[in-house]
């Protein structure tokens, strides 16, 4: 047994595996066939269209069957973006039919529900320090303490600190540019 003659590899469409077209009915040929599903369905509608409207276009002469038999023709084989017309149709409906937010596990996924958020808070006046009692500052004052990198250089000028209530100090502070 040779290579050649081993393995044959054949490729072939799905269009010329599974040709969906109509050309026949029963034993009688369709003429000028065979008709893709576009066709048939352009026909269809607009020769419905055309018999509902006569009254309209019969002044016109032949032009609107004229136009007929042309977008007949024209939609035998369309492709939009590498689709047939009716699967490219069927996405719109199907992509309009999703819900807004998309699907999460096949169910629709919505927002929650807004909810009230109940809460309170107190501004209260800081503690003033003994001066009897020396304090050693805590580890995170000590690492958020500003640093000058050179020993000669004055410290950065610090805001007064006054005893006043809670809320004016609160507002003293953002008077003056908050912490900047």
């Amino acid at each position: 047994m040779t290579a050649a003659a081993a393995r044959v590899g054949r490729f072939y469409t799905s269009a010329r595996r599974h040709p969906w077209v109509l050309g026949k009915v029963a034993d009688w040929k369709i003429p000028l066939g065979p008709y893709t599903p576009a066709q048939i369905a352009v026909a269809v509608a607009g020769g419905f269209l055309l018999v509902k409207t006569i009254g309209w276009w019969s002044w016109m002469g032949p032009v609107p069957i004229v136009a007929w038999v042309l977008a007949i023709w024209a939609v035998r084989r369309p492709k939009i973006r590498g689709r047939a017309p009716m699967q490219a149709a069927l996405g719109w409906v199907l992509l309009g039919w999703q819900p807004r937010g998309g699907r999460i596990g096949g169910r629709a996924a919505r927002d929650r529900a807004p909810r009230a958020l109940f809460g309170s808070f107190s501004i209260e006046v800081a503690p003033t320090p003994d001066p009897a009692v020396k304090a050693t500052p805590s580890r995170a004052a000590r690492l958020c303490a500003p640093r000058t990198p050179l020993a000669g250089l004055a410290a950065a000028p610090t805001m007064p600190v006054a005893p006043v209530s809670g809320v004016r100090q609160l507002l003293a502070f953002a008077h003056q540019g908050g912490a900047r």
